[in-house]
């Protein structure tokens, strides 16, 4: 028929002109395709855009809990630092106490024989006081001069601190700074105990220097003169010693009473 239109899928081109658009269809449905692809590159950009976007937030959160981890890091190292230094001062403040007290201990061990606080053993003098006989007493003499006087043992211990002393004793009682001789009635009383005469006192330390000392005291050249006169004939014997042995003091050394200024003119001391 006429009106009937002639079947494309069998029928063959009128012409070349047919052909030739039917092939510059071809290039149009790649164009489309490439569009396709091409929008597909870029939503998929996007989404590894968008990722990235979020990776770089993480990586900011995570710097942050590292800042804040690595600042309480520091903390507890500033605190440990602390704790160290305070440690190293006890320490150091332990040894400075250890090394007083190590100096403290040697001054006490040296001044402790001085101070009577040990026993002590050496050459030494030994000077005996005694009152005169009883047949130097007699109506004309003076009964006071017939005794031994407080001065007269006072004499004899400061003449031996004198002339090199280191230990001495009155009566075998060890003499320290603090000890007092104090006359009553006829004794000699020491520490509290009266003692009866002869009054022994003896002493450790330079011989040689004590004797020479003793010899050069004018309290002692005194009491000689009223050694060697007939009508007083008070006592006096000295010798030397190789060996004396001492006690230490066992009395208690607080004062009672103290004054500020000098010494008691009683007082048994160098």
């Amino acid at each position: 028929m006429a009106d009937q239109l002639p079947d494309s899928s069998t029928s063959e081109p009128a012409d070349g002109k047919e052909v030739r658009r039917r092939r510059r269809l071809r290039p149009s449905r790649l164009l489309a395709a490439l569009t396709f692809a091409l929008a597909g590159f870029l939503g998929v950009t996007s989404a590894v855009s968008a990722e990235g976007t979020d990776l770089r937030a993480e990586r900011q959160t995570d710097l942050a809990d590292l800042a804040r981890s690595q600042l309480r890091t520091n903390q507890r190292l500033g605190e440990r630092v602390s704790n160290l230094r305070a440690e190293v001062d006890e320490l150091l403040a332990r040894q400075l106490h250890n090394d007083r007290s190590d100096a403290a201990q040697k001054k006490v061990d040296r001044l402790a024989p001085v101070a009577g606080l040990t026993p002590v053993r050496g050459p030494g003098v030994t000077v005996v006081l005694d009152d005169a006989p009883p047949s130097a007493r007699s109506n004309d003499t003076d009964p006071d001069a017939l005794v031994v006087h407080q001065q007269d043992i006072q004499a004899v211990v400061n003449a031996m601190w004198a002339g090199g002393a280191e230990a001495m004793t009155i009566q075998g009682q060890r003499v320290i700074s603090t000890s007092a001789i104090r006359c009553v009635g006829n004794s000699v009383v020491l520490h509290g105990v009266p003692y009866p005469p002869p009054y022994r006192i003896e002493a450790v330390g330079d011989v040689g220097g004590m004797i020479q000392a003793i010899g050069d005291s004018p309290a002692i050249n005194t009491y000689l003169a009223y050694v060697t006169d007939p009508r007083y004939r008070l006592g006096w014997k000295l010798t030397r010693s190789t060996n004396l042995r001492m006690p230490a003091f066992d009395g208690p050394l607080n004062l009672d009473y103290a004054t500020e200024g000098g010494v008691s003119g009683d007082a048994a001391s160098r």
